[in-house]
């Protein structure tokens, strides 16, 4: 866990059932999403499973109670090498906490899990048009343009 005077980072487990469902509203409401955050919400069981799972990493910064950011990762094994990978795949402040280092302090406390975990690289999606989450993984990171394809399950 990592903090600052103003807020701090909780790794969430098992027990943060609580935390994760606020974590799911700002999520929602930070995206401009909640029907997707919020319609079909999974239970606690399915949370509890995903929380102590050794695959997904849930971060939350905390302004005393109040989840004002959060990011959710997972850890991919790789088959090439022993070695791993963390794919950030929702990252989100709340609009009145933004500006304030909680989005470059999650990846911080990321980037030590990872190390912890012997991961090799933390890698991340933007969208176009997104510049604010572009100047922050700028900041962060090396930018490589690449094509996503969503290509679906069928029935």
């Amino acid at each position: 866990m990592s903090s600052s005077d103003a807020f701090r980072i909780h790794r969430l487990g098992p027990a943060d059932i609580d935390l994760m469902g606020a974590m799911l509203t700002t999520f929602g409401e930070a995206f401009d999403e909640v029907d997707t955050f919020s319609k079909a919400r999974p239970g606690p069981n399915y949370l509890q499973r995903l929380l102590d799972s050794d695959y997904f990493i849930a971060l939350a910064a905390l302004k005393e109670r109040e989840v004002v950011g959060g990011l959710a990762a997972y850890e991919l094994l790789k088959f090439e090498q022993e070695r791993s990978e963390i794919y950030i795949y929702d990252l989100a402040v709340s609009a009145p906490h933004r500006r304030q280092g909680i989005a470059t302090a999650l990846i911080a406390e990321l980037r030590k899990i990872a190390k912890g975990r012997g991961a090799y690289v933390i890698f991340v999606q933007a969208d176009y048009g997104d510049e604010p989450a572009i100047a922050l993984y700028t900041k962060l990171g090396t930018r490589e343009d690449v094509l996503h394809f969503d290509i679906e399950v069928g029935q």
